[in-house]
């Protein structure tokens, strides 16, 4: 684009759009694309316009509205939906629930190109529908056409792609295992399992029931062969977490064939938490802090266990930045930086 005066633009093409405020009124005078005639000349005057900028022929630029939408074409979701471009920016809101993911090391790429800012939610978030994802516009009014065409060769080459919204398992069967003596034989009252009923709500899960179990290794490992007879695909299992000798849940883990990617993880509440797998069944050890912690290694996991995420010793051994939970006196996980990584 260039600048011009305002008597020397006939015949020009505007390059954006000029707003006129007038009697209460606020609105557009001119759009975006608007040829610029003789007799607009004195309007644009009376608006205080000496100067305008208009397109410059064979420029290589890229209008912000342009570029906001072929930003936007980087990343279709087929459960997401663009609105937009509105004041040079196009907005990615999520039609359904899910875990939010997106390609780091690509979106930061991307951001390093020129005037090109893409902005999302973090990697691993848990989405309800209607949530913003992204946004995505340039930072001034034009910019060199080049730079969306770096983008979109990154984004093609790429092997994962730059954002995804995974919808969560609907109606996964989940057997819930509690242990203890003190529980077992009606000594106290069990408070996980209203706890964890009310936690899985949130992701439609089909609960099979729950099993009370002594602190018994024979029968623990019993129990969880007994929801996988039943088809459930996640077990989730509490008491006897931690490294007490009579603590006997994760070597009840261990016996029933399930390989343990986890015991114990960089995080607070919830240090004792454990992760395994047995076949296609994910294993869930929940220490006793998800009873009397409103957020735990549990709310971090669920949201992506429902979506199917297979853990990763690694993965969770970088929850330490991010693991520590400042207590709140009114908890607004996610919304916070516990169980970010």
């Amino acid at each position: 684009m260039k600048k011009v005066k305002t008597e020397d633009a006939v015949g020009l093409i505007l390059c954006h759009d000029i707003t006129e405020v007038r009697d209460g009124f606020k609105g557009r005078a001119f759009q975006r694309g608007h040829v610029v005639t003789q007799s607009d000349i004195p309007h644009l005057l009376n608006l205080g316009k000496r100067h305008l900028y208009v397109w410059e022929e064979n420029a290589g630029e890229i209008h912000e509205e342009d570029a906001a939408l072929r930003l936007s074409r980087l990343a279709q979701l087929p459960n997401a939906a663009y609105s937009g471009p509105s004041e040079g920016k196009m907005s990615l809101t999520a039609q359904e629930d899910g875990l939010f993911r997106v390609n780091r090391p690509l979106l930061d790429r991307l951001n390093q190109i020129g005037d090109i800012t893409i902005a999302t939610l973090p990697d691993h978030y848990p989405v309800r529908a209607g949530m913003q994802l992204a946004g995505e516009r340039i930072v001034p009014l034009v910019c060199p056409e080049r730079e969306i065409e770096e983008a979109e060769g990154l984004v093609a080459q790429a092997d994962q792609p730059l954002m995804e919204l995974i919808p969560y398992r609907r109606h996964l069967p989940v057997g819930i295992i509690v242990t203890g003596s003190e529980v077992y034989t009606g000594r106290i009252k069990d408070k996980f399992e209203p706890v964890v009923r009310k936690k899985l709500a949130a992701f439609d899960a089909d609960i099979l029931g729950t099993i009370f179990c002594d602190d018994d290794l024979s029968m623990l490992t019993s129990a969880i062969h007994r929801w996988v007879s039943r088809g459930a695909k996640l077990i989730l299992m509490t008491g006897g977490m931690s490294v007490d000798p009579d603590d006997l849940t994760p070597t009840a883990i261990r016996d029933s064939g399930a390989e343990v990617v986890t015991q114990g993880v960089p995080a607070q509440p919830g240090n004792m938490f454990t992760v395994a797998y047995l076949e296609d069944v994910t294993i869930l050890g929940v220490p006793g802090a998800a009873i009397h912690s409103e957020t735990t290694m549990l709310d971090v996991v669920l949201p992506q266990t429902f979506a199917g995420v297979r853990f990763t010793r690694e993965e969770l051994r970088r929850l330490g930045a991010g693991g520590l939970c400042q207590g709140c006196k009114v908890c607004h996980w996610p919304n916070c930086t516990f169980g970010r990584y």
